[in-house]
């Protein structure tokens, strides 16, 4: 209940409107996902029960979003036409679908329900983190550039951090969940991995070294760029970061358009941009494996979405690795395939992780409005390489 309340909690202050825009096709309205993480719970959960009746069976077919063995589904690009139901109706199925839910718990439910219920939680913590980012979007779609919230991210008086350069271990590691806490089934099973010779960034890429490249004729130089990257450099004529303003000095953030600090992360970035940058500095981006076995002996605090910044901050100035979690996903390297002897999970959930293993590329480490408790060294985030809407950045690395 403290997770589904924390969903409705990042919506307070919206209005309906706000809550109905679906500003382009990989995203989703607010609502939508109020009412997704429902039925997740209405579907996998209560529907284990063959004696359940839905409140609003036809809302099955409204809120699937990808699982085809469950049923058919609403076009996700026309999420944004569902003006019914209303955002009153979603509101009171959450508390219809949370009230049952805490019935059937209080009866009693074996370990399979058990870890139904807790990968619901974990869904639920996945959306509200595209909630905001989606929000994001759609508030920078609209000419007046509304802001979601008036908070303080920081001062552009933030001291610089000197980026150095630390050796990574070499030889064979083990990376993958262990233990015996929640973990998603891309992250099974631990297995041996080889790491070259290489070194990774104290800190992550700054706005103004990103602005460096932007003022060198990054975004005009085709020889720094992937094929595919330059194709659509050119045909969406890509110039600078997605939120950031034709005058280089400003960005737009989920408090409105704000000065671009230039010691903070740089942030929207598509893996094609992560990646020209990173050739531009003589550089190349970390393997997800570089990644893990640096940040596995790390804890995982940093500035996420309980810090109610909702936008990167600066590096604090100190020894070691510094911002592995938290403030922004960093792209890595590494295709988003399969660990040697996965297994996705048995039935309809199974479609859940296994069936996107391809064209799409790792992210690491969480982000600004990832929820900390969500986060581990082993969490393996995915997106197509030209993604720029969510909180996505660079950490260098080097072979040596």
């Amino acid at each position: 209940m403290r997770i589904r309340r924390q969903t409705l909690a990042l919506t307070n202050g919206l209005a309906p409107e706000d809550m109905q825009v679906q500003s382009m096709p990989d995203a989703s309205p607010s609502k939508w996902h109020l009412a997704h993480t429902t039925w997740f719970f209405e579907q996998f959960v209560l529907g284990n029960d063959a004696s359940y009746q839905s409140p609003n069976p036809a809302w099955y077919y409204l809120f699937n979003s990808y699982y085809e063995s469950v049923g058919p589904m609403h076009a996700r690009p026309q999420r944004g036409l569902l003006s019914r139901p209303t955002v009153d109706e979603i509101r009171d199925y959450r508390a219809r679908i949370d009230e049952a839910v805490g019935e059937l718990i209080s009866r009693g439910i074996d370990a399979e329900l058990a870890s139904r219920i807790e990968l619901g939680l974990h869904h639920e913590q996945q959306h509200q983190e595209l909630l905001l980012t989606d929000l994001k979007h759609a508030f920078w779609s609209n000419p007046l550039r509304p802001a979601y919230r008036d908070v303080v991210t920081g001062t552009s008086a933030s001291p610089s951090t000197p980026m150095r350069f630390a050796a990574g271990r070499e030889g064979g590691v083990d990376i993958g969940h262990q233990g015996n806490r929640f973990a998603y089934d891309n992250e099974t099973p631990r297995h041996r991995t080889w790491l070259s010779p290489h070194t990774l960034a104290n800190r992550l890429v700054t706005n103004s070294e990103y602005l460096a490249f932007v003022r060198d004729g990054g975004y005009r130089e085709a020889g720094l760029w992937l094929s595919d990257g330059w194709a659509i450099v050119q045909r969406e004529a890509w110039q600078r970061p997605l939120y950031w303003q034709e005058d280089l000095s400003s960005e737009f953030t989920l408090m409105g358009i704000r000065e671009l600090e230039p010691n903070a992360p740089v942030c929207h970035l598509s893996y094609f941009e992560a990646d020209a940058f990173a050739r531009w500095a003589g550089a190349r981006l970390p393997t997800e494996a570089e990644w893990e076995d640096a940040a596995a002996g790390l804890k995982t605090t940093g500035n996420f979405l309980e810090s109610h910044r909702f936008h990167p901050i600066a590096a604090s100035h100190g020894d070691g690795l510094q911002q592995m979690y938290g403030d922004v996903w960093e792209w890595t390297a590494s295709p988003y395939v399969s660990y040697p002897g996965f297994k996705p999970l048995p039935g309809a959930l199974g479609e859940y992780n296994g069936k996107f293993m391809n064209g799409q590329w790792v992210l690491r480490g969480g982000s600004c409005v990832t929820p900390n408790e969500h986060i581990r060294v082993s969490y393996r985030n995915f997106f197509p390489p030209h993604a720029r809407w969510q909180f996505a950045g660079i950490r260098l690395g080097h072979d040596r």
